[in-house]
């Protein structure tokens, strides 16, 4: 099957040097992974934006959040028990630590493509123990009036899923962890089903079993339980290592469609679709046999981490699904779809 994305011809649409770091001493190493919602007439990104201080000859340093303050661990690149082979987490002396520091910014877009930071200060940053590593990858879902951001919440205890709520953009209510570790790519389904909330989200364990799609409900946002896992990973093919849910699913008349991201043996991240059942999304219809969409763009084959397409942000507007991706780790990107396209691929 072929790619079947219809890439913006203008991608990458936002770099690192496009923004400012947030403060002095640091820079900025990628942007990733933005949630993309509309509000007063815009199109709105909640972007990644990963940040590490400026680097010295012979030293590696580590940005960690402490209370307000960044706080920077030193240590010399020949340091005994230091393991730099993921150049986004270090392991040293038996614990993790995150090369880059990330937090969301803000972005507004009057035609999609080209964002700017508004004039207001629009940056989300971590809060507390459970995110001093950071917060990353904003999934952003519209119940009624309010909008809930689900976001991958980083510390030295593990991985887990932070949610606040905002109805105008300039407050925010911080519910904290809905997830414990280890759970990430959490995504909200945009309406009730029968009376009860959904979300799909990413539990997994380095010692047994994997990288799955469990669904869960629940009867106010806050509780969840009867969770159930929906979509493993597949032996020999693009999505052998890791799955995870990218944005809110969408329905349309054969169900709820999911785009999902998939890695091989290679590290290498594509993109395919499940199809849920309308009244029962524990019940998958269809599931991409082969990718809708692989990193095939130089863009999306080099960068901080290379050969990945990622999407956890859409609108959807008729047939027409645009994506904003991030490629390689590092640029921001978008892409559009037919809606029709892709549940004909869907077996």
């Amino acid at each position: 099957m072929a790619d079947i994305a219809k890439r913006n011809s203008q991608n990458p649409i936002l770099r690192p040097a496009d923004l400012v770091p947030s403060v002095p001493g640091m820079e900025i190493a990628c942007l990733l992974n933005p949630g993309i919602f509309r509000f007063n007439g815009k199109v709105w990104m909640l972007v990644r934006v990963a940040e590490r201080p400026q680097p010295e000859a012979g030293m590696l340093s580590i940005p960690i959040l402490s209370g307000e303050e960044i706080e920077i661990m030193r240590l010399k690149e020949d340091t005994p028990g230091l393991d730099t082979t993921d150049p986004r987490v270090i392991r040293y002396n038996g614990k993790d630590y995150l090369t880059t520091l990330s937090h969301l910014r803000l972005l507004c877009s009057d035609d999609g493509t080209h964002f700017y930071d508004p004039p207001q200060e629009a940056s989300l940053r971590g809060c507390g123990q459970f995110e001093s590593y950071g917060i990353e990858d904003c999934r952003v879902a519209t119940l009624g009036n309010t909008w809930y951001l689900t976001y991958t919440a980083v510390s030295p205890y593990g991985v887990g899923v932070g949610m606040m709520s905002t109805a105008d953009w300039n407050s925010f209510d911080k519910m904290g962890l809905v997830l414990p570790p280890h759970n990430k790519d959490c995504a909200l389904f945009e309406q009730q089903i029968g009376g009860w909330y959904y979300m799909l989200h990413r539990p997994s364990s380095v010692f047994l079993g994997g990288n799955y799609i469990w669904l869960a409900r629940s009867p106010d946002l806050s509780h969840w339980g009867d969770h159930v896992c929906i979509a493993q990973t597949r032996e020999e093919k693009w999505d052998s290592e890791r799955i995870g849910a990218g944005a809110s699913p969408i329905l349309t008349s054969a169900g709820w469609l999911e785009l999902y991201h998939g890695a091989d043996k290679d590290q290498r991240y594509c993109l395919g679709a499940l199809l849920l059942d309308r009244e029962n999304p524990a019940r998958v219809l269809a599931r991409s046999e082969e990718p809708i969409m692989e990193p095939l763009a130089g863009y999306e084959q080099t960068g901080f981490f290379g050969n990945v397409v990622f999407t956890n942000g859409h609108h959807v507007s008729g047939d027409r699904l645009q994506i904003y991706y991030g490629a390689s780790d590092e640029v921001i990107c978008s892409a559009d779809f037919s809606i029709r396209e892709i549940l004909n691929t869907l077996s």
